[in-house]
């Protein structure tokens, strides 16, 4: 199987929603579904990394397909307003390695040993 980078993964979406999932939710829908799968990839975050349990009627968690989820609305809604996600982030990180090139190694508390 080969790679599947961000243009093809844009492409690939958009020709599921148009053939499986019949037409794109509104914009203002898929925020608001977004929001929802990034607030359940949370509710893992929290239990699993943070100081939260699980109840004990609780499902195993799925982190991956919690990610994809999110990675999928978000794509729909780059798809819906025209942004292409690879110039997209190639831009945004271009952008944090000249903004943050010092910032980071300078940052003391970045070299301090924290609690596990």
């Amino acid at each position: 199987m080969s790679e599947l980078t961000l243009r093809a993964y844009q492409q690939t979406v958009d020709e599921w929603i148009k053939t499986i999932g019949v037409r794109y939710y509104s914009e203002l829908t898929n925020t608001a579904v977004l929001m929802e799968e990034v607030g359940e990839l949370a509710r893992i975050m929290a239990r699993e990394y943070g100081d939260q349990s699980w109840k004990d009627s609780a499902e195993a968690p799925d982190l991956a397909d919690e990610m994809a989820d999110v990675l999928f609305v978000l794509v729909c809604l780059a798809n819906q307003t025209g942004v292409d996600l690879t110039v997209a982030v190639q831009r945004n990180l271009d952008k944090k390695t000249q903004r943050d090139r010092d910032r980071h190694a300078n940052n003391k508390k970045l070299h301090e040993v924290g609690p596990e």
